[in-house]
């Protein structure tokens, strides 16, 4: 269980080590929710997704004794949840419609280089190792993102579902720079954000005019994905309240290296040797970031 806001005394690596934790939890998430996504309409397997995670988050705050966020908190973790409930139904669509080795990545990537400028700006640059870790973190991205067939792009010559994985990002990075706003309990905070992801997917259904159906498979999946993601969250939420913001979220960003193994299992996804270069790289980020 993730400890109450305002530890004083931490181990060093101790954000780190729930930063990489969010990346096991966020990339099996988003391999669920792009597999059910296959099966269902996105915004409505991402809108049950939230109220499953709601529930879950609710049920954990309710028997813990953490800090409930003030006002201002309460804003930004809906804000928060408004924007990275959109992105995530975004992203689920762009994983369902394209190959899961690509997107996620791509989405991760965006996600991660906006917020990392802005913490930079604000806070300044990170340790030379940080900084070494932060390359390669990148060109671990980039590795794993890079396509390789000629099957995964569109008629337009584009590859599938860039387009949707970037918009995306941009919205994930929206969503880490709203909810490091946030202060309280890590686990309040993602209970109440999902509140505004869940308003944000219903209009989304309203206006898409989208059949409310999700076979078996799908409520699976999108459970799932729900309860892995709103973990991940919390976990996150919590590294960037004990860390530095650029760091919690450049680790956290690694987390398309799950989705591609995951793919690679299960979907049976070419898995090239520059996406195996690409995993070492990201295991060899994480330690150098932590150390700063």
């Amino acid at each position: 269980m993730l400890p109450s806001s305002g530890v004083s005394s931490l181990p060093q690596f101790a954000p780190a080590a729930y930063s990489v934790a969010a990346v096991f939890l966020w990339g099996a998430s988003d391999f669920s929710g792009g597999y059910g996504s296959r099966r269902a309409n996105a915004f409505v397997l991402t809108a049950f997704s939230h109220v499953c995670a709601f529930a879950l988050m609710l049920a954990i705050a309710l028997t813990q004794h953490g800090a409930f966020p003030n006002r201002a908190s309460i804003f930004w973790a809906v804000a928060a949840g408004v924007i990275g409930g959109f992105s995530i139904a975004i992203f689920y669509r762009a994983l369902a419609s394209g190959h899961m080795g690509l997107a996620a990545p791509i989405g991760a990537l965006l996600g991660a280089a906006i917020p990392t400028l802005v913490d930079i700006a604000l806070e300044g640059a990170p340790s030379r190792w940080s900084i070494l870790g932060f390359a390669l973190a990148i060109l671990a991205i980039w590795l794993i993102a890079r396509p390789e067939a000629q099957g995964e792009n569109d008629e337009s010559g584009h590859p599938k579902g860039v387009a949707a994985a970037a918009l995306a990002g941009v919205g994930f990075a929206g969503f880490y720079l709203c909810i490091h706003q946030a202060t309280g309990s890590p686990i309040w905070v993602a209970a109440i954000s999902r509140i505004g992801s869940f308003a944000a997917t219903s209009i989304a259904i309203l206006a898409t005019r989208a059949p409310l159906e999700l076979n078996r498979s799908a409520t699976i999946f999108g459970a799932l994905a729900g309860c892995l993601d709103i973990t991940g969250v919390a976990l996150f939420i919590f590294a960037s309240e004990h860390g530095r913001l650029d760091e919690a979220v450049v680790i956290t960003s690694l987390y398309p290296a799950i989705t591609v193994l995951l793919a690679r299992i299960v979907l049976k996804e070419h898995f090239s040797r520059w996406k195996f270069v690409g995993l070492l790289a990201a295991l060899a980020a994480v330690p150098l970031i932590a150390a700063g």
